[in-house]
């Protein structure tokens, strides 16, 4: 493998094995200019006060991307995702959110070479028809929006309604995936794929291997998984050790992403989350080390803080194999939350995690995917802006693009670009 730093010794690191670069030097010579910096290493740290030091970390809107010094067509380069021994077409999940996701949006995502998660504890699986419901909460004013959702969210699930629709989509000749928390994983996630779910996900806002309770217990993660048989899908996670632990129990993909969502409040409510860019080469960093250490791998799959096709191509080049999004797929046409977008723990009872917002509806599904796109912003034909990013950074499948040399450049956005931003077309909307 090769390591990638400033020509300076002791660049900055973007996550555990992911320096900036703008060239290639082996990690013998690495080590030879700097003692200090190893592979491994977390990073520079900085003392934020007495006996206390943070650790800098990156979003993926402070990292470009360096063009190869060679070119490759983009019709040649391979986008698919394996999970297991699934294969996706691309690598695009819709994530478990119930104003993106529903029966139609899971059986075209399928149809487009994609895959959709049902959240079995969400509001389809609570109301057999959920209009009238998604009405309440899209009337609902700003100031009642809370309890508006956590009132609706009272109703309880229904084994029944995750058969019926989660039949229907692989009776059409759709696949799907079926999510639950920790709490209801055992319980539900055995229905889902009874129902047909080809792969299962078992989500929080951080899932870990390891849980200490004086009145609950842990998840048994090697009889879950093993009576699934099906690949699971576990998160979120955002450190090296977490997702190690998790790959150790048996995971076969992990989510990475704490607090990054657009309806997301995660980072304001209890103050967690590690930037998109560094969380995501963490984790894939444990991957690599774990498929070293076991011949297996696991795919990382970076969930959340994605928004154009610029934010999708960064994230495979930190170390993603796979993308999770929810807001732009809500914004679609046939997203069931009519423009409307809300956070997956929104409606907890005790303390909510997310908020309604308005994403309007911009496109249709494949449109969003594939094109042609009818906007200049990097927000329509994502696959396409894929195949065109790996192209232009010489690689011709998405374990190439985890080779890509980085650079830390928080202002490029903006770099040249102020009668865009006074008009607010392309990069200044």
């Amino acid at each position: 493998m090769r390591y990638r730093c400033l020509s300076f010794p002791l660049a900055p690191w973007v996550g555990s094995h992911l320096p900036v670069t703008t060239g290639y030097l082996a990690l013998n010579n690495l080590r030879q200019n700097s003692g200090k910096l190893q592979k491994g290493d977390d990073g520079l740290e900085v003392p934020i006060g007495k006996g206390r030091t943070a650790r800098k970390a990156y979003s993926l809107d402070e990292i470009s991307l360096v063009p190869a010094p060679f070119g490759v067509d983009p019709d040649d380069v391979d986008v698919s995702l394996t999970i297991k021994d699934l294969v996706l077409e691309i690598p695009i999940l819709a994530s478990a959110m119930d104003a993106a996701v529903d029966e139609k949006v899971a059986l075209e995502l399928s149809r487009l070479g994609g895959l959709a998660v049902f959240n079995l504890e969400g509001l389809h699986f609570r109301y057999d028809d959920v209009r009238d419901v998604i009405d309440k909460i899209v009337a609902a004013p700003k100031e009642e929006a809370v309890s508006v959702l956590q009132e609706i969210y009272r109703e309880p699930i229904k084994q029944e309604l995750i058969e019926k629709k989660i039949g229907w989509v692989v009776r059409q000749g759709g696949r799907v995936a079926a999510a639950a928390t920790p709490g209801r994983a055992l319980d539900l996630l055995p229905v889902g794929v009874s129902a047909g779910a080809c792969v299962a996900v078992v989500q929080s806002t951080v899932t870990t291997a390891r849980f200490r309770s004086r009145t609950r217990q842990p998840i048994p993660w090697e009889r879950l998984i093993g009576d699934l048989k099906v690949p699971v899908i576990v998160g979120n996670c955002v450190s090296y050790e977490g997702a190690w632990e998790l790959m150790e129990a048996g995971a076969d993909g992990v989510l990475v992403g704490v607090g990054p969502g657009a309806a997301c409040t995660t980072r304001q409510v209890v103050g967690v989350g590690v930037p998109q860019a560094t969380a995501i080469a963490d984790v894939a960093a444990a991957r690599d080390d774990f498929e070293k250490r076991t011949g297996k791998r696991v795919v990382v799959i970076a969930d959340g803080g994605m928004r154009t096709g610029a934010d999708l191509v960064k994230a495979l080049a930190c170390g993603a194999d796979g993308l999770m999004i929810g807001s732009p797929i809500a914004a679609t046409a046939e997203a069931p939350g009519r423009g409307y977008h809300w956070g997956m723990a929104m409606p907890h009872p005790g303390l909510p995690r997310g908020t309604r917002i308005y994403v309007g509806q911009k496109t249709t599904l494949k449109g969003l995917l594939l094109g042609p796109a009818s906007r200049d912003d990097g927000t329509q034909n994502l696959v396409g802006a894929l195949r065109n990013g790996l192209a232009l950074c010489g690689a011709h499948n998405i374990k190439e693009m985890h080779q890509c040399p980085l650079v830390i450049a928080p202002t490029i956005g903006f770099e040249g670009k102020g009668l865009q931003k006074e008009q607010g077309v392309g990069q200044g909307r």
